[in-house]
């Protein structure tokens, strides 16, 4: 990344805008009076072919005309005048063009925005947009957008795809008392998309926190990338993940629009919190920005409520954050400031007689204690206390402890004056909600926060010795036959190049192969049909179990052949699978696909009825490190099936978190060539007995030939 270049787009001492106008009611007018109304303190240049003056500036027919440097220009002018604009713009030196001016990709109109693009490489200048309502900043009194005003301060920063909703959290901003610093519109990402605005923002020193707003990614692994590498906290909402709300987002800004869980993986890959909802965005934007990471799991609630304490508790557990019992010591200081009937557990209850006195003292001496993590405090409006008095006694408590590495946040319920201190608390550094369920959510986006980042120092390499060149040729000799998918007993050869422990499999092609291949592997054995015409072979009747002897394989032989026949009489026979009959294990899926927004992605979850009904699944994206996998084993709701359940004894996970490994290493070093594949079923057996892969599917990617 440029940061120069970057700079001189966000942070601009001069901006021309193309499109400036006098007449109210044009985009370009509004640009022009927003940005004198917001004080901007570098020079504007309007840019008018038919004026010479615009609301009180000199103006000028092209920026050609300009005669000093341009850092910035704000483009509004139609569509069909935007190419003939960048020229220009790029032959001024301008360093960054924000196209607000829709009429692209968005209706279709790929081509005007590609070539709008590549002009702008040319020349080194950076777009973002177009289709966007601009950027406002607090820290450069700078509104170059068709926004009436900027954001409620604040030390976030935020990111959105959707130029209405951006316009419709301009103004909430302040209903919420929620501040940002910047507010950036993004819009098709023709240029310019979330990871050039993070890798910059991480060195915006007026930015705490980075929140977007997503429809959709045209390259996901540049996110995860960018996202890693973030020393600042960044906090998502992805929309679109119904399948109708993913068909609506990339009609709406031609991204790419991957499944839920897929996103949900890459956020926890990339250490991106994630939001469920728009007020959950901002009221995790609140603590993200204003206070530290919490590094452990020790949360102390103190309240003069029973009722909130008990909605705090229920949200904890919600959010992952299961309240604990404080140690006897905390519990014997606490119980100083609270009546006889009050309770020094957690919840600590002060009860309704609280003060600003109880307050201070158990704030101030809990923050010191090493148990506690972090802190939660409520308070019920009551007649005998002001609430304001209560939230100075909280900063005043939080000051004099001398704790800067632990995070607070403060829950209020009351009336007007309950809001003016919540005010107050903000402005103050301290986040502070109007309900104790977001409080606690907040205080839970700080430690999951802290949880990713110590997942990101994780190696993501794995270390996996492979034959490359061997599962190329096997793919290779599939394409030739003119195949797009492999069949068993060649996935199985891929698979094993790989590491993955396949059951033994061989092809016999007669009656005769059948009963030696049989008598090598040992009995009992499977015998299964082998045709790139007959995918499912169950359905065909191609699948034979628990052979015993040679009679059965010659009858089993001669049957798998009439069936398959039966099934399908121009299909493609290689010959049947002799392969040996695992003994029972617990099944698992392990699959792939190769995302169109993230590339190379695979699957886990229970075999059987779990996948097919219950689609008990977990996703990542690969490269998955062994610590990754085995996280992804205790994500599916069978989890404790692996575990050991009902007598049964649990099951080998290091092997089965180190199959998942060695899975994805071969879909990610295979992305060009395989697109969707599963190991189906997996059988996972006891601790330190292993697992199987029983049955190996590979689908590949679709390639012209160059000679068509």
């Amino acid at each position: 990344m440029d940061l120069k270049q970057m700079n001189r787009l966000f942070k601009p001492q001069s901006i021309a805008v193309v499109g400036a106008s006098n007449q109210v009611g044009k985009i370009g007018h509004t640009v022009v009076k927003n940005l004198l109304e917001s004080q901007y303190d570098g020079k504007i240049y309007p840019i008018n072919p038919k004026d010479a003056e615009v609301q009180g500036l000199k103006a000028y027919k092209s920026v050609l005309e300009v005669p000093e440097d341009i850092d910035s220009a704000v483009i509004t002018v139609p569509a069909s005048l935007v190419e003939q604009v960048v020229e220009e713009c790029g032959k001024k030196g301008v360093g960054g063009l924000i196209i607000i001016t829709s009429g692209f990709s968005e209706v279709g109109n790929r081509d005007l925005e590609n070539r709008i693009v590549e002009i702008a490489r040319r020349y080194g200048t950076r777009i973002q947009g177009p289709n966007i309502v601009g950027t406002m900043s607090n820290s450069n009194k700078m509104n170059a957008s068709f926004g009436p005003f900027l954001p409620f301060p604040g030390k976030a920063t935020l990111i959105s795809q959707s130029g209405a909703l951006l316009l419709a959290i301009d103004a909430s901003t302040y209903t919420r008392g929620i501040g940002f610093d910047k507010l950036i519109s993004i819009g098709n990402m023709s240029d310019i998309d979330f990871a050039d605005c993070i890798d910059w923002l991480n060195e915006d020193e007026d930015t705490t926190c980075i929140t977007l707003y997503i429809e959709g990614f045209k390259d996901g692994r540049k996110f995860i990338e960018s996202s890693r590498a973030a020393k600042k906290p960044i906090i998502a909402l992805k929309s679109g993940v119904s399948a109708h709300g993913a068909a609506a987002a990339a009609s709406h800004t031609g991204s790419l629009a991957g499944a839920a869980k897929v996103y949900g993986a890459a956020f926890q890959q990339s250490g991106v919190v994630q939001a469920s909802d728009l007020d959950n965005l901002f009221n995790r934007t609140l603590a993200l920005s204003l206070q530290p990471p919490m590094k452990g799991d020790n949360l102390l609630i103190i309240t003069n409520g029973g009722g909130v304490g008990v909605l705090a508790t229920d949200a904890a557990e919600h959010s992952g954050m299961p309240l604990r019992f404080a140690p006897p010591e905390l519990q014997t200081e606490l119980k100083k400031h609270m009546p006889e009937f009050g309770s020094a557990k957690n919840p600590v209850d002060l009860t309704g007689m609280a003060g600003l006195e109880w307050y201070y003292d158990s704030i101030r001496y809990s923050f010191t204690h090493p148990w506690v993590d972090g802190i939660c405090v409520l308070y019920c409006e009551t007649a005998m206390t002001d609430p304001m008095e209560i939230a100075r006694g909280v900063k005043q408590a939080l000051d004099e402890s001398g704790v800067k590495d632990k995070p607070i946040a403060v829950s209020m319920v009351g009336g007007e004056r309950c809001t003016k201190a919540m005010r107050w608390l903000v402005d103050n550094g301290i986040p502070s909600y109007g309900a104790p369920d977001t409080a606690v959510n907040g205080m839970a986006a700080l430690r999951e926060y802290y949880r990713m980042q110590a997942m990101l120092k994780e190696p993501l390499e794995t270390r996996r010795e492979f034959d490359h060149e061997a599962a190329i040729k096997i793919i290779e000799h599939a394409r030739a036959d003119g195949r797009d998918s492999l069949t068993e007993i060649e996935a199985k050869q891929v698979f094993s190049v790989y590491g993955l422990n396949v059951t033994a499999t061989h092809l016999a092609t007669t009656e005769e192969e059948a009963v030696q291949l049989s008598t090598k592997i040992g009995y009992p054995v499977v015998m299964k049909i082998v045709s790139p015409d007959i995918l499912h072979k169950s359905d065909a009747g191609g699948v034979k179990v628990n052979i015993k002897d040679e009679a059965a394989v010659r009858d089993a032989f001669r049957t798998i052949m009439t069936n398959a026949k039966a099934y399908r009489a121009d299909a493609r026979i290689h010959g049947i699978a002799i392969q040996e009959m695992a003994p029972w294990g617990t099944e698992v899926i392990l699959g792939s696909v190769n995302d169109p927004t993230f590339g190379p992605t695979m699957m886990f979850g229970l075999g059987g009825i779990f996948v097919e009904v219950l689609k008990d699944v977990t996703f990542r994206v690969a490269p998955v490190s062994c610590g990754q996998a085995e996280r992804m084993l205790g994500e599916i709701r069978g989890a404790p099936i692996l575990m050991g359940v009902r007598g049964e004894k649990p099951r080998d996970r290091q092997a089965l978190a180190e199959t998942i490994c060695a899975y994805s290493t071969m879909i990610l070093d295979l992305a060009d060539e395989i697109s969707e594949s599963d190991a189906n079923p997996v059988l996972v057996y006891e601790e330190g007995k292993g697992v199987k892969v029983v049955d190996a599917r590979i689908i590949l990617k679709k390639k012209i030939n160059p000679s068509q």
